[in-house]
């Protein structure tokens, strides 16, 4: 269940952090997985019913290993290492606090941010989620340390409580494939959101956010989950490759009927 300072943080600014959430094992079974799934597929395609992305900048990384030129990996929730944390108690309780009734998870992604990456571009979530019910909720563990030079993530405080702003493509030749950016809004006031291995970022679907270059040496690596109350429908016809919808347990501290 969510404190009060959490349900705070969450109404006022669009976010909060829990620390120290995941344990060391389940981030490395995550990371081991992540990385067996990207060398099966080269660096790039379908990989046992996960798709791996390449980073586009990294391309020409041909003799490092496939991982160090992929930028994500989606389709990951139905896996034994991230099934076991998407259906953890504590996430279940949580995110049906947050939304209420029951919960489907429609969209897992472990990305690398390798050292080159580049970042992606100030957007909201809702920008590629068009459903009828709103707002979803992002789960971001850090796998790996983010900082300000490996490139974490920036948030824009209270920007979840604006409707959708019309995004661009992304305008950097050779941008990774999906990437777009919000150019109309004054993101003078952004901050760092700086994150140790094992903290949770959970927020609405509708905050601003972005990334910068990784500029160290080590990777930047986190996996996120997003999810939406069950019944949420899509509202166009287009299908959506990277999505999987799948319903989750109901939350211990809340019955069925609920």
């Amino acid at each position: 269940m969510l404190t009060g300072n959490e349900r705070q943080g969450f109404e006022e600014k669009g976010f909060f952090l829990r620390r120290e959430f995941a344990s060391p094992a389940i981030r490395k079974a995550m990371l081991d997985d992540a990385i067996e799934l990207s060398r099966a597929a080269s660096g790039a395609g379908l990989s046992d019913g996960a798709l791996v992305m390449p980073e586009n900048n990294l391309a020409n990384r041909t003799s490092q290993a496939a991982e160090d030129r992929v930028s994500k990996v989606f389709r990951l929730h139905r896996r034994p290492a991230f099934r076991r944390f998407i259906e953890d108690p504590r996430i279940l309780d949580l995110v049906t606090d947050l939304l209420g009734g029951r919960i489907d998870c429609f969209l897992s992604q472990f990305i690398f941010k390798n050292p080159g990456a580049w970042g992606q571009p100030w957007h909201q979530d809702s920008f590629y989620f068009p459903f009828d019910q709103t707002p979803q909720i992002g789960l971001w563990l850090a796998i790996s340390e983010a900082t300000l030079e490996n490139g974490c993530l920036r948030v824009l405080a209270g920007s979840h409580r604006e409707p959708v702003h019309e995004h661009i493509p992304d305008r950097r030749p050779g941008a990774n494939l999906g990437y777009v950016e919000i150019v109309d809004h004054d993101m003078s006031q952004a901050t760092p959101v700086l994150i140790q291995p094992g903290d949770l970022l959970v927020f609405h679907s509708h905050l601003m956010h972005c990334s910068s270059e990784n500029r160290s040496q080590k990777i930047r690596a986190a996996m996120v989950f997003h999810c939406a109350k069950s019944g949420t429908r899509i509202q166009t016809p287009v299908d959506v490759p990277v999505n999987d919808w799948m319903a989750l347990p109901p939350a211990p501290s809340f019955s069925k009927g609920d």
